[in-house]
């Protein structure tokens, strides 16, 4: 499955799970810090985005815009992955279901020759 990917299907995922990481929190949280500090206290009179921070704001605006459709492309290769996977142990458990099945008719024939030998046995003596 992986290596029937499109470059733009695994790009996706490498981007969703940078999106999604501990890595990307921090460094996005430190991104918005210093653009806060940046524009707020050390440009301050001279800040190309004063406060409210319009162009933080598109900017952010815009990041929402093109990480969510990537996060829903890998959602849905990850469904797809699922799917595979449950039809798979289903099959495998149908498999086992049927083996278990014999397995038991196997067993009552054995407890009705084991009953037949018994009683054969017991007439006998």
């Amino acid at each position: 499955m992986k290596n029937k990917l499109s470059y733009g299907q695994r790009m996706a995922d490498r981007i969703a799970a940078f999106g999604g990481s501990w890595t990307f929190i921090f460094l996005f949280f430190g991104i918005l810090v210093g653009w806060i500090v940046l524009n707020a206290w050390i440009l301050n009179q001279s800040a190309y985005d004063p406060y409210p921070f319009i162009l933080l704001n598109l900017i952010l605006s815009c990041l929402a815009a093109i990480q969510a459709p990537i996060i829903m492309m890998s959602q849905n290769r990850q469904e797809e992955k699922d799917r595979i996977h449950a039809e798979n142990h289903y099959l495998i458990n149908q498999k086992a279901e049927k083996e278990i099945r014999e397995l038991h008719q196997k067993v009552d024939e054995i407890r009705e020759q084991i009953q037949s030998l018994i009683s054969n046995s017991q007439k006998t003596f």
